[in-house]
């Protein structure tokens, strides 16, 4: 172990590493998609005044600890900054660590750039990051990184640009969860001084190309550009956030010019985008994938027979031709392609092959309920007016559970109180499974499958099994990737098996850009990195 550790004493090498694991360039699971994955958009000609972005939901908060979903990170990313960085191609950098290094297995030093400056106007030093990563693993805040902070037995400042991390066990994990939200950076002045009110209103005093301008509760969000960052100049003066929590609004204000662009297109406007000529519609590498969420196992969902028989019973290529228009990939593995791309093909084999089917068996569903003594049992599946990504796959559960058995209820939950269901416990009440599409934040297949060891922050039936736990900790600490891997084929066999959620499909990033705008990244980046600082004129005559 200590051999391989001594390989990782820079960032340079680390970046090289994560390159090696990055998803594959091409269909979303090399087998012939009929859609195109982008590595990118072109890029700007010249600067912007402003451009309007369209988002799905308003956030609850921008703290960057309750940061673990699609609206607080697609706005976060471009005002907070972290010790590292995800790039659009979706390797690791230096961010406010100019260089992080491991002397020996348990200790992460990272040595911080000069001269940043808060957007409080305060300099960044050490003691802003141990405040910052501190916030994270206080139980005051129950804040959505904690379980990344699990294995961390100090942050402590070990120089006036320098903070040591010593943890109480090898964790290969830790140092590539510093470039998502775990890893932001504020000042502390700044969020002492806001208090309670930190992330609702105020400013955030993060470091980013932008800082948080005027918020308009349930209409829109702006962004302003940081005239002091220390990095490449944002091309765009103003971002504009707005808020349209309808499908159709969000398309027509695409198509209207209402908006210049977004992210999560709804899956149902994506014919009327590719055809309207108001701009282009690109696909890019997303590491999602759609799945059922369970949140009771107290119910007949606690017999593995009534998941399997669910699994059997799903339509999974209906759902991706109506659910997700086609641009998607059936699959029964919890985990992406894409996320094995590091993988030797003896371990992407095991991970990937002799999975259970994706395909259809409602006779054997059938069997598999009454064996477990649940016909005619009643489950709850909540839906959102989201996109018909969820509404479609709440009734194609519906469907299949009519099918073989089980009496399947719809609660219709609002787009603002569905993302809820994510990080409030209470939000889940009375609902047995949820629509859920997940997203890796860093490029290794342990970021999904930690979710189901036990108490893990997004385990939400309390899914529990002493082997899986125990293969979680070995794959934590082997820094090895090769030996790493191989152990997390068998958590990805065990999953699939067992479904303590039950996976779909995969689906790619959409992103809609009008011919007014180009630069913004097309894969899953953009919930990390500063993503609208490079957004600029498509063209050098564009109309500011």
């Amino acid at each position: 172990m200590r051999t391989a550790l001594a390989a990782l004493t820079s960032v340079a090498v680390l970046t090289a590493l994560a390159a090696c694991s990055g998803p594959p360039r091409g269909g979303a699971d090399g087998t012939g998609a009929s859609f195109a994955l982008s590595a990118g958009t072109p890029k700007p000609k010249g600067d912007i005044d402003s451009f309007t972005w369209a988002v799905y939901a308003e956030p609850p908060t921008l703290d960057y600890t309750m940061a673990f979903d699609y609206p607080q990170n697609t706005i976060l990313s471009n005002i907070c900054e972290s010790l590292m960085r995800w790039t659009p191609g979706l390797t690791l950098e230096p961010g406010l660590a100019e260089t992080a290094t491991n002397p020996d297995p348990t200790t992460w030093v990272y040595d911080l750039r000069r001269g940043v400056r808060f957007h409080d106007g305060r300099t960044m030093t050490a003691d802003d990051v141990v405040f910052s990563l501190r916030r994270q693993t206080d139980p005051k805040n129950a804040a959505a990184w904690a379980q990344n902070f699990q294995n961390v037995a100090s942050i402590r400042k070990t120089g006036l640009l320098q903070v040591t991390v010593k943890l109480k066990k090898p964790d290969s994990q830790f140092p590539q969860y510093m470039a998502t939200a775990a890893g932001v950076v504020a000042s502390k002045a700044g969020v002492t001084a806001a208090g309670a009110d930190y992330g609702t209103s105020g400013g955030l005093a993060c470091t980013g190309p932008f800082t948080l301008g005027a918020w308009q509760k349930g209409q829109s969000l702006e962004l302003k550009r940081f005239d002091g960052y220390w990095g490449p100049r944002a091309k765009a003066g103003k971002v504009v956030f707005r808020f349209l929590t309808d499908p159709a609004a969000r398309t027509n204000a695409l198509l209207s010019g209402e908006v210049d662009g977004g992210y999560l297109i709804p899956t149902e406007s994506y014919g009327r985008l590719k055809g309207s000529g108001m701009g282009t519609l690109y696909f890019g590498e997303g590491l999602s994938t759609v799945n059922l969420g369970i949140t009771n196992m107290k119910g007949p969902l606690g017999d593995m027979r009534v998941r399997q028989a669910l699994s059997l019973a799903l339509d999974r290529s209906g759902f991706v031709k109506a659910g997700l228009g086609g641009a998607g990939t059936a699959t029964s593995s919890l985990t992406t392609r894409a996320a094995w791309a590091g993988a030797s093909p003896e371990v992407r084999k095991a991970a990937l092959d002799g999975l259970p089917p994706k395909s259809r068996d409602v006779e054997r569903a059938r069997v598999l309920v009454k064996e477990a003594g649940a016909t005619g049992k009643t489950l709850t599946v909540a839906t959102s007016s989201i996109g018909q990504d969820v509404s479609l796959l709440a009734t194609a559960v519906q469907a299949a559970g009519s099918e073989i058995g089980l009496r399947i209820t719809l609660k219709s939950v609002a787009p603002n109180a569905f993302t809820a269901l994510f990080t409030d416990p209470e939000a889940r009440e009375g609902i047995d499974m949820f629509p859920l599409t997940y997203y890796d934040s860093i490029t290794d297949p342990l970021d999904f499958l930690t979710n189901f060891r036990t108490r893990a922050y997004l385990n939400f039936a309390g899914y529990s099994d002493k082997r899986y736990d125990a293969l979680v900790e070995q794959a934590t600490a082997t820094y090895d990737k090769d030996r790493r891997l191989r152990i997390e084929s068998e958590l990805q066999r065990h999953a699939s098996e067992r479904l303590p959620w039950i996976p779909v499909a995969e689906w790619p990033t959409a992103l809609f850009l009008n011919k007014r705008i180009t630069g913004a990244p097309t894969t899953i980046a953009y919930m990390y990195y500063p993503w609208a600082a490079d957004v600029g004129a498509a063209d050098v005559g564009a109309t500011p």
